[in-house]
């Protein structure tokens, strides 16, 4: 089984007021789904009020992230047999946000 990251960038979500509880009501539906079918590791949305900061190796943080980097909006990770599975959970997290998603696959770790 291959871990799945399956995300979107805040800005990608654009929608009416009006929309936004069905999209939080089918977004979760899918994620019930993705429990029951016992493919859900965890989820959530970054929370974008508290700036990142690099922990440095030394202990001291720097308050600037990496130059380029940038995470925002929510995610959820799966794992799943395939990638066409994955894709199918994006397709239907897409439908129910109303925005596409990204889906990345996680490298092999034998040791997690």
């Amino acid at each position: 089984m291959t871990k799945f990251l399956i995300s979107f960038p805040s800005e990608a979500l654009v929608l009416a007021p009006e929309e936004f509880e069905r999209a939080s009501r089918e977004s979760r539906a899918v994620i019930e789904a993705a429990k029951v079918a016992g493919v859900y590791v965890f989820g959530g949305g970054i929370n974008e009020a508290v700036a990142p900061v690099r922990i440095l190796a030394d202990g001291t943080s720097d308050p600037e992230p990496y130059p380029g980097s940038r995470l925002t909006g929510g995610f959820t990770v799966l794992e799943v047999p395939t990638r066409e599975e994955a894709a199918e959970w994006a397709r239907r997290l897409a439908e129910a946000c109303g925005c596409a998603q990204e889906l990345r696959e996680f490298m092999f770790d034998p040791a997690s």
